[in-house]
This record gives C-alpha cells, structure tokens and sequence, in this order.
C-alpha cells in the first residue's frame, strides 16, 4: 500500500492507495487518455474534472487534483525504474511465485548496480497486467533508453496537470 500526503488547513492528510484503488485511477486515467483529453503537455481542464469526478463515483472518495496528480506522479517514477531494470532484455519471464522478473542472480545483481531505484522490485515487481496499464498511460511520455513509443499515434505529454504547484511532500 502506497501512501502520500498534502497539508490542508496546516495539518497533513494521509492517503492511502492500495491496489484496487490503484486500479481504479489508472483506468479512469486511460479512459480521458484514449477520449484524447491530453492535447498538450497535460490533461485538459475537462479531462482533470472527469477524472475527479469519476474517481470518487467510483471509489467514494473525493481527492484532490493534488492527491491525484501525487499519485500519477508516483506511478510514473515506478514505472519508469521498472521499465530501465528490465531494459532492452529478452527473453525474461514472469515468476507469478515472487512475483518479479523470473531471472538469474548474476542479472539481478548486474541491473541493480545500473538502477539503484529498482531493488524493491526483487522482491514484487510489477505485475504484468498493471505495467500494462502503465504502459498505456506513460507510453510516449517519456523515452527509455534511446527507444520511445507513442500509444495509439497519440503522446501523452510529462505533465497531467500544468497548474498544480508540485512542492507537495509525499
């Protein structure tokens, strides 16, 4: 379970992201994708609303923009470590016992010592279902390594929200 805070009223407010909730977001986040509610460098101000507004229909829950965009950006700097750890390697499995990249030692310790961030991924990575849920929001944001891909002809720029001040402490 993920947790990031914001200050309201001078005292933080913890939330709490488990996977279902995580879930929830991503999708709801690929629905205003794929409506292409990205036409710059982040979500148009309609997309931001629908986004809100069907996160707490579906969850209950009435996060802020701030507590939204923490989270995308948590996600993205995940997915991110994760996408350099397996990097260009072929041929890697999945093992659905530890749940992580079904790998040798010797390419665990030699990936690790090129992606610092990515030790916590030996022991849960992510699953492949979600990273392709990832894939389909971070996809065209950001290259990794010297490769880049833009998701259906269409790029989703590095900013969901331009107006959202990002000195937030998580």
């Amino acid at each position: 379970m993920s947790t990031s805070a914001i200050e309201v009223s001078g005292e933080k407010v913890k939330v709490m992201w488990d996977k279902i909730l995580t879930k929830i977001f991503c999708d709801i986040c690929i629905k205003e994708i794929l409506k292409d509610n990205t036409p710059g460098t982040h979500f148009t101000k309609d997309g931001r609303l629908k986004i809100m507004i069907n996160f707490e229909k579906e969850t209950s829950k009435a996060y802020s923009q701030r507590q939204l965009k923490n989270r995308w950006d948590a996600l993205k700097k995940e997915w991110k470590a994760w996408k350099k750890l397996k990097g260009e390697d072929t041929g890697l499995g999945w093992n659905p016992i530890k749940r992580t990249v079904d790998a040798s030692n010797d390419w665990w310790e030699s990936r690790l010592k090129i992606v610092l961030k990515a030790k916590k991924f030996r022991a849960l990575g992510i699953d492949p279902e979600f990273e392709g849920k990832l894939d389909q929001m971070f996809m065209g944001v950001v290259a990794i390594g010297d490769k880049a891909w833009t998701y259906s002809s269409s790029t989703l720029r590095s900013e969901f929200f331009e107006d959202v001040d990002n000195d937030i402490p998580e």
